[in-house]
């Protein structure tokens, strides 16, 4: 099972300079008055979720961790620091986030809640940190054969998320330019455009196999951009000092009944097939692009 502990930043801070200045895998100025740091971005927030937050939710998140417990007493009390140092399973699991064979850098968004979380794994171990507002800090380290659990746990829909029927198939294939086109036309407030987007497009927009006809073919393509309630997306890539840097990517959106996953094609043509996932299907999903980052064993170096 995966062991796993809450931390606030100066504490994270505090057990990454005791495992010998283990770098943390976002990077953190010291530009609050308490020096216990931020995460990268414009006062540590838009680093931290990706976003542009104005002055005043900067200076409350400065003055939120300024307003934090010592970090030594504060895991003193909880029993993960002593004289001999911090605890071993700690140490370890904040170690194997600075050298890691695998990477993944995760990136969700689910109505109201955002969440960035890094999974590190090599050999039979894997560790994880996550957080939802750069403040406290979810580290957690379990054997490799636990990973499966532990990424549908990450793409699990928040409760306070009803799932509704959607107007998008189990599975539509579409020609990426149109695609693309429809959404900046109905984010510009032109829907009148989509129409003449789908009578433009030289190629058919298919929905579980079949050809959809124009009217069809602009109803769903529209729920497409305007049923989003949020997406997913992760970064995978080797990192091992044998490993030419390559980086695969997965990327989900959430629609009124869920998750689908966007998986570009180009054996027909530039397009993207949008399918129907289960939040417990992200490791099947993620393994070819995990084979397409990893040299093989017995692969020229």
């Amino acid at each position: 099972m995966a062991r796993r502990l809450a931390l606030t930043l100066p504490e994270l801070r505090l057990v990454a300079e005791l495992a010998g200045g283990a770098p943390l895998p976002f990077d953190v100025h010291d530009d609050d008055a308490s020096g216990t740091g931020t995460p990268e971005g414009t006062g540590g927030l838009s680093g931290r979720l990706g976003q542009s937050r104005g002055s005043v939710e900067d200076s409350a998140y400065a003055d939120a961790i300024g307003a934090l417990h010592d970090p030594h007493g504060t895991l003193r009390r909880r029993g993960l620091l002593t004289d001999e140092g911090a605890d071993p399973g700690i140490i370890g699991a904040v170690g194997l986030l600075a050298t890691p064979r695998l990477a993944l850098d995760i990136d969700v968004a689910a109505g109201a809640t955002q969440v960035k979380a890094w999974h590190r794994q090599d050999g039979n171990a894997v560790a994880s940190l996550s957080t939802c507002d750069g403040i406290v800090f979810e580290l957690a380290w379990f054997p490799v054969d636990q990973w499966t659990t532990e990424l549908a746990r990450v793409a699990a829909v928040p409760e306070d998320l009803p799932l509704e029927t959607s107007q998008v198939p189990a599975l539509l294939d579409v020609p990426y330019a149109l695609a693309d086109t429809i959404g900046e036309a109905l984010r510009s407030g032109r829907a009148d455009l989509v129409p003449v987007l789908i009578g433009q497009a030289g190629d058919a927009v298919r929905a579980d196999g079949a050809d959809l006809g124009d009217a069809e073919a602009a109803a769903v393509l529209s729920a497409v951009h305007s049923e989003g309630r949020g997406r997913l997306r992760i970064l995978a890539a080797e990192v091992s000092e044998r490993a030419t840097t390559s980086v695969g990517v997965v990327s989900w959106v959430l629609l009124k009944d869920g998750w689908h996953s966007l998986t570009p094609r180009h054996d027909d043509g530039a397009r993207v097939a949008v399918a129907r996932v289960d939040h417990d299907a992200l490791a099947t999903e993620l393994a070819p692009v995990l084979a397409q980052v990893t040299i093989r064993e017995d692969a020229p170096t």
